[in-house]
Protein backbone atom coordinates (compact mmCIF):
# COMPACT_ATOMS: atom_id res chain seq x y z
CA UNK A 1 0.00 0.00 0.00
CA UNK A 2 2.77 2.47 0.80
CA UNK A 3 4.64 1.35 -2.67
CA UNK A 4 1.35 2.71 -4.27
CA UNK A 5 0.71 5.67 -2.77
CA UNK A 6 4.28 6.90 -3.59
CA UNK A 7 3.60 5.46 -6.82
CA UNK A 8 0.39 7.46 -6.98
CA UNK A 9 2.05 10.72 -5.84
CA UNK A 10 5.19 10.52 -7.46
CA UNK A 11 2.46 10.56 -10.83
CA UNK A 12 0.63 13.06 -9.48
CA UNK A 13 3.95 15.45 -8.97
CA UNK A 14 4.76 14.43 -12.58
CA UNK A 15 1.30 15.58 -13.67
CA UNK A 16 1.16 18.99 -12.12
CA UNK A 17 4.85 19.34 -13.21
CA UNK A 18 3.77 18.77 -16.98
CA UNK A 19 0.68 21.21 -16.68
CA UNK A 20 2.70 23.85 -15.34
CA UNK A 21 4.90 23.31 -18.50
CA UNK A 22 1.55 22.93 -20.79
CA UNK A 23 0.08 26.19 -19.66
CA UNK A 24 3.57 28.20 -19.08
CA UNK A 25 4.29 27.40 -22.60
CA UNK A 26 1.14 28.73 -23.88
CA UNK A 27 1.44 32.14 -21.66
CA UNK A 28 4.92 32.45 -23.41
CA UNK A 29 3.21 31.79 -26.95
CA UNK A 30 -0.20 34.05 -26.00
CA UNK A 31 2.80 36.71 -24.97
CA UNK A 32 4.78 36.38 -27.92
CA UNK A 33 1.74 36.37 -30.15
CA UNK A 34 0.79 39.70 -28.45
CA UNK A 35 4.02 41.42 -28.67
CA UNK A 36 4.02 40.76 -32.33
CA UNK A 37 0.64 42.06 -32.90
CA UNK A 38 1.82 44.89 -31.00
CA UNK A 39 4.69 45.71 -33.39
CA UNK A 40 2.59 44.90 -36.70
CA UNK A 41 0.10 47.91 -35.62
CA UNK A 42 2.72 50.04 -34.37
CA UNK A 43 4.05 49.53 -37.75
CA UNK A 44 0.88 50.09 -39.07
CA UNK A 45 0.04 52.95 -37.50
CA UNK A 46 3.36 54.87 -37.83
CA UNK A 47 3.17 54.27 -41.65
CA UNK A 48 0.14 55.78 -41.71
CA UNK A 49 1.42 58.49 -40.00
CA UNK A 50 4.54 58.80 -42.16
CA UNK A 51 2.07 58.82 -45.01
CA UNK A 52 0.12 61.80 -43.51
CA UNK A 53 3.54 63.75 -43.64
CA UNK A 54 4.27 62.98 -47.34
CA UNK A 55 0.78 64.17 -47.80
CA UNK A 56 1.12 67.27 -45.77
CA UNK A 57 4.36 67.91 -47.69
CA UNK A 58 3.19 67.78 -50.90
CA UNK A 59 -0.02 69.86 -49.73
CA UNK A 60 3.06 72.50 -48.13
CA UNK A 61 4.64 72.37 -51.52
CA UNK A 62 1.99 74.53 -53.07
CA UNK A 63 1.95 78.48 -53.17
CA UNK A 64 -0.13 79.89 -50.48
CA UNK A 65 -1.53 83.80 -49.94
CA UNK A 66 -1.15 83.15 -45.90
CA UNK A 67 2.22 81.48 -45.99
CA UNK A 68 5.30 80.61 -48.07
CA UNK A 69 5.47 77.55 -49.59
CA UNK A 70 7.87 74.96 -48.68
CA UNK A 71 11.25 74.35 -50.70
CA UNK A 72 12.11 71.19 -52.75
CA UNK A 73 15.85 71.43 -52.27
CA UNK A 74 16.46 68.99 -49.54
CA UNK A 75 16.03 71.04 -46.55
CA UNK A 76 14.63 70.14 -43.48
CA UNK A 77 10.84 70.69 -41.95
CA UNK A 78 9.41 69.33 -39.29
CA UNK A 79 5.65 68.99 -38.64
CA UNK A 80 3.39 67.86 -35.29
CA UNK A 81 0.86 65.63 -36.15
CA UNK A 82 -1.98 63.91 -33.76
CA UNK A 83 0.75 63.65 -30.93
CA UNK A 84 3.92 62.87 -33.18
CA UNK A 85 7.37 64.54 -34.60
CA UNK A 86 7.09 64.67 -38.33
CA UNK A 87 10.79 65.18 -40.01
CA UNK A 88 10.40 65.92 -43.48
CA UNK A 89 13.08 66.08 -46.33
CA UNK A 90 12.00 67.12 -50.01
CA UNK A 91 14.10 67.11 -52.96
CA UNK A 92 12.73 68.24 -56.39
CA UNK A 93 13.90 65.31 -58.85
CA UNK A 94 15.27 67.99 -61.39
CA UNK A 95 17.73 68.72 -59.05
CA UNK A 96 19.66 65.22 -59.62
CA UNK A 97 22.03 64.28 -62.29
CA UNK A 98 19.51 61.86 -64.52
CA UNK A 99 21.65 58.56 -65.18
CA UNK A 100 19.73 57.82 -68.92
CA UNK A 101 20.24 61.66 -69.76
CA UNK A 102 23.58 63.22 -68.56
CA UNK A 103 26.45 63.38 -70.64
CA UNK A 104 30.01 61.67 -69.89
CA UNK A 105 31.99 65.19 -68.79
CA UNK A 106 28.84 66.00 -66.54
CA UNK A 107 28.73 62.28 -64.94
CA UNK A 108 32.70 62.72 -64.78
CA UNK A 109 32.47 66.49 -62.67
CA UNK A 110 30.46 64.62 -60.55
CA UNK A 111 32.25 61.47 -59.73
CA UNK A 112 35.66 64.17 -59.11
CA UNK A 113 32.75 66.36 -56.77
CA UNK A 114 32.39 63.34 -55.03
CA UNK A 115 36.14 62.57 -54.54
CA UNK A 116 36.65 59.83 -57.06
CA UNK A 117 40.50 59.78 -58.38
CA UNK A 118 40.47 61.11 -61.90
CA UNK A 119 42.39 57.87 -62.89
CA UNK A 120 38.73 56.46 -61.50
CA UNK A 121 36.33 59.16 -62.88
CA UNK A 122 36.86 59.04 -66.33
CA UNK A 123 36.82 55.23 -66.74
CA UNK A 124 33.44 55.32 -64.70
CA UNK A 125 31.61 57.76 -66.11
CA UNK A 126 32.57 56.04 -69.66
CA UNK A 127 31.87 52.77 -68.14
CA UNK A 128 28.11 54.47 -66.98
CA UNK A 129 27.26 55.74 -70.72
CA UNK A 130 28.49 52.77 -72.45
CA UNK A 131 26.49 50.90 -70.30
CA UNK A 132 23.13 52.63 -71.52
CA UNK A 133 23.83 53.40 -75.28
CA UNK A 134 23.25 50.51 -77.93
CA UNK A 135 26.81 50.80 -79.49
CA UNK A 136 29.95 48.53 -78.62
CA UNK A 137 32.55 51.37 -78.78
CA UNK A 138 33.97 52.52 -75.86
CA UNK A 139 33.65 56.34 -74.89
CA UNK A 140 36.57 58.26 -75.87
CA UNK A 141 37.30 59.08 -72.26
CA UNK A 142 37.67 55.73 -71.09
CA UNK A 143 34.48 53.34 -70.80
CA UNK A 144 33.08 49.61 -70.27
CA UNK A 145 31.98 46.87 -72.86
CA UNK A 146 31.00 43.12 -73.12
CA UNK A 147 35.06 42.51 -73.64
CA UNK A 148 35.98 44.38 -70.22
CA UNK A 149 33.06 42.71 -68.46
CA UNK A 150 33.95 39.48 -69.51
CA UNK A 151 37.74 40.26 -68.96
CA UNK A 152 37.14 41.11 -65.07
CA UNK A 153 34.72 37.81 -64.81
CA UNK A 154 31.49 38.90 -64.53
CA UNK A 155 28.66 36.77 -66.13
CA UNK A 156 27.21 40.03 -67.83
CA UNK A 157 27.92 42.56 -70.18
CA UNK A 158 26.61 46.30 -70.25
CA UNK A 159 22.31 46.36 -71.15
CA UNK A 160 22.83 48.32 -73.58
CA UNK A 161 19.82 50.26 -73.23
CA UNK A 162 18.15 52.78 -70.40
CA UNK A 163 18.65 52.06 -66.74
CA UNK A 164 15.49 50.76 -65.28
CA UNK A 165 16.85 51.45 -61.55
CA UNK A 166 18.88 53.10 -59.46
CA UNK A 167 19.99 49.83 -58.17
CA UNK A 168 21.56 48.48 -61.55
CA UNK A 169 24.28 51.68 -61.42
CA UNK A 170 26.05 48.74 -59.29
CA UNK A 171 27.16 46.20 -61.75
CA UNK A 172 28.19 48.95 -63.87
CA UNK A 173 32.50 47.97 -64.12
CA UNK A 174 34.21 49.85 -62.05
CA UNK A 175 31.27 51.01 -59.14
CA UNK A 176 31.05 49.34 -55.89
CA UNK A 177 28.66 49.54 -53.07
CA UNK A 178 30.46 52.19 -50.67
CA UNK A 179 30.81 54.93 -53.35
CA UNK A 180 27.06 53.65 -55.14
CA UNK A 181 25.48 54.76 -51.54
CA UNK A 182 27.28 58.10 -51.63
CA UNK A 183 26.01 58.88 -55.34
CA UNK A 184 22.36 57.66 -54.80
CA UNK A 185 20.97 60.34 -53.05
CA UNK A 186 21.64 62.77 -55.81
CA UNK A 187 20.62 60.67 -58.67
CA UNK A 188 17.79 59.89 -60.55
CA UNK A 189 15.42 58.33 -63.53
CA UNK A 190 13.17 60.69 -63.18
CA UNK A 191 13.69 64.36 -64.41
CA UNK A 192 13.36 65.37 -67.92
CA UNK A 193 16.53 67.48 -68.38
CA UNK A 194 20.08 66.08 -69.13
CA UNK A 195 21.43 68.72 -66.74
CA UNK A 196 19.80 69.33 -63.04
CA UNK A 197 18.62 72.97 -61.67
CA UNK A 198 20.58 74.43 -59.83
CA UNK A 199 18.02 75.96 -57.48
CA UNK A 200 17.22 72.44 -56.14
CA UNK A 201 21.09 70.91 -56.23
CA UNK A 202 23.02 69.62 -53.88
CA UNK A 203 26.59 71.07 -53.33
CA UNK A 204 28.58 68.32 -54.97
CA UNK A 205 25.91 68.64 -58.43
CA UNK A 206 26.23 72.48 -58.23
CA UNK A 207 30.12 71.46 -58.67
CA UNK A 208 29.96 69.58 -60.99
CA UNK A 209 27.65 71.83 -62.86
CA UNK A 210 30.49 74.74 -62.40
CA UNK A 211 28.86 76.77 -60.21
CA UNK A 212 29.99 78.33 -57.01
CA UNK A 213 28.44 75.78 -54.44
CA UNK A 214 29.84 77.36 -51.03
CA UNK A 215 28.34 80.43 -51.70
CA UNK A 216 25.19 79.45 -53.52
CA UNK A 217 24.75 77.11 -50.43
CA UNK A 218 24.98 80.19 -48.02
CA UNK A 219 22.18 81.89 -49.84
CA UNK A 220 20.27 79.19 -49.09
CA UNK A 221 20.57 79.25 -45.75
CA UNK A 222 19.80 83.08 -45.43
CA UNK A 223 17.05 82.58 -47.02
CA UNK A 224 15.94 79.69 -44.57
CA UNK A 225 16.47 81.80 -41.80
CA UNK A 226 14.27 84.22 -42.72
CA UNK A 227 17.25 86.34 -44.70
CA UNK A 228 15.85 87.55 -48.35
CA UNK A 229 12.52 85.38 -47.63
CA UNK A 230 10.89 86.89 -51.24
CA UNK A 231 14.02 84.57 -52.98
CA UNK A 232 13.67 81.76 -50.91
CA UNK A 233 9.85 81.89 -51.01
CA UNK A 234 8.97 82.61 -54.51
CA UNK A 235 12.17 82.26 -56.37
CA UNK A 236 13.23 78.65 -55.71
CA UNK A 237 9.16 77.47 -54.71
CA UNK A 238 8.39 76.57 -58.46
CA UNK A 239 9.25 72.79 -58.84
CA UNK A 240 8.70 70.08 -61.65
CA UNK A 241 6.38 68.27 -59.91
CA UNK A 242 8.28 65.39 -59.37
CA UNK A 243 9.82 65.20 -55.90
CA UNK A 244 11.69 62.49 -53.54
CA UNK A 245 9.99 62.83 -50.34
CA UNK A 246 11.44 60.89 -46.78
CA UNK A 247 8.95 61.16 -44.16
CA UNK A 248 10.18 59.64 -40.57
CA UNK A 249 7.70 59.89 -37.67
CA UNK A 250 8.59 59.60 -34.50
CA UNK A 251 6.30 58.03 -31.42
CA UNK A 252 6.37 58.47 -27.92
CA UNK A 253 8.43 55.67 -27.24
CA UNK A 254 11.20 56.91 -29.98
CA UNK A 255 10.03 54.29 -32.40
CA UNK A 256 10.56 55.98 -35.90
CA UNK A 257 8.66 54.83 -39.05
CA UNK A 258 10.22 55.82 -42.74
CA UNK A 259 8.60 56.30 -45.61
CA UNK A 260 10.67 57.42 -49.15
CA UNK A 261 8.77 57.64 -51.94
CA UNK A 262 9.22 59.58 -55.15
CA UNK A 263 6.27 61.41 -56.75
CA UNK A 264 4.64 62.90 -59.77
CA UNK A 265 2.19 65.66 -58.59
CA UNK A 266 -1.20 65.67 -61.17
CA UNK A 267 -4.08 63.20 -61.90
CA UNK A 268 -2.57 59.58 -61.32
CA UNK A 269 -5.78 58.35 -62.94
CA UNK A 270 -7.21 56.93 -60.29
CA UNK A 271 -10.09 58.34 -58.94
CA UNK A 272 -9.48 59.99 -55.54
CA UNK A 273 -5.29 60.22 -56.30
CA UNK A 274 -3.63 63.42 -56.54
CA UNK A 275 -0.06 62.44 -57.15
CA UNK A 276 1.66 59.08 -58.97
CA UNK A 277 3.88 57.38 -56.97
CA UNK A 278 7.24 56.41 -58.67
CA UNK A 279 9.19 54.61 -56.57
CA UNK A 280 8.36 53.86 -53.10
CA UNK A 281 10.09 52.48 -49.64
CA UNK A 282 8.73 52.21 -46.07
CA UNK A 283 9.54 50.17 -43.11
CA UNK A 284 10.39 51.02 -38.75
CA UNK A 285 13.41 51.16 -37.11
CA UNK A 286 14.33 51.99 -33.09
CA UNK A 287 16.05 55.44 -32.92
Amino acid sequence: MRRARGAALVLVLWLIALLTAVVGAFALSARIEHMQQRVINDDAIGQEHARAGLEYALYRLQPSATRPPWVADGRRYRWEFDQRRIDLRVVDENGKINLNLADATLLRAFLAAMDVAPERAGPLAGAIVDWRDADSLKQPGGGAELPDYVAAGLPYGPRNNRFETLGELQRVLGMDAALYEQLEPMLTLYSRQSRPDPRFAAGPVLTALGLDAPRLLAERERAQAGEDAKVGGAALASGSGTYSIESRATDERGKVSVLRGVVRTGTAGTPGTTYTVLRWEQGMAAR
